[in-house]
């Protein structure tokens, strides 16, 4: 069965506590926090301070997807935050298989993550510091985005190499995820569906979460 993890990037950013302990009644398995610069992507979002006033108020599993340009300064002040899992992206600057080392001393879980356009192959020297690969489907910075089918490709070869290696990683995949895209990405090996707008978008945010374990 799949974790759902759903994405605060598309809750109401004027009662953020509320937005999240919703998702969670509605059955969430984690919550998925997006952290943007405004100079890796083209978007401002949320802070450490943020976090941890969050993760204060609403104790649940808090899945950190660190878009920013240079993440190796924040790494900790997100560990104190109340990060369980600190995901980077490889194409970020720095020594991403540095920060995976960083990420585990400050007691999180380690995830590295790609854009679309990298090809999958480019972090399998990672795979042994890492406990989850967040394969992103559109391009990072803003919610609401469609899915990009060409993606569930690169999804069955992670998950072939990890298979291959003996190793128990997560695949979470994030972008354009629903019902119908997250049995696919399911079915070529995804673990993690990452889903913001089509949760808290939804009439029965319960039969949403529901549906993506459903067809999954």
């Amino acid at each position: 069965m799949s974790i759902v993890s759903t994405s605060l990037l598309s809750a109401d950013f004027s009662n953020l506590g509320k937005g999240a302990q919703s998702a969670l009644t509605a059955g969430s398995d984690w919550l998925h926090f997006d952290v943007m610069d405004g100079v890796f992507v083209p978007n401002l979002t949320f802070g450490a301070p943020v976090l941890s006033a969050l993760s204060n108020a609403v104790k649940a599993v808090y899945d950190v997807h660190l878009m920013i340009k240079n993440p190796h300064p924040y790494i900790n002040q997100f560990a104190k935050a109340g990060a369980d899992y600190i995901t980077v992206h490889l194409e970020s600057d720095g020594d991403t298989a540095a920060a995976l080392d960083e990420i585990h001393a400050a007691g999180a879980k380690a995830g590295v993550s790609v854009k679309p356009n990298t090809d999958i192959k480019e972090i399998y020297p990672l795979l042994e510091k890492t406990d989850m690969v967040l394969i992103m489907t559109v391009e990072p910075g803003f919610g609401g985005q469609s899915f990009n089918e060409n993606m569930l490709e690169k999804i069955a070869q992670l998950r072939n190499e990890i298979k291959s290696r003996g190793r128990d990683i997560l695949i979470e995949v994030d972008g354009g995820i629903n019902a119908e895209t997250g049995a696919k990405c399911v079915q070529n090996g995804a673990d993690v569906l990452v889903a913001g707008s089509y949760i808290y978008g939804a009439e029965d945010m319960a039969a949403a979460v529901a549906s993506l374990r459903k067809e999954a």
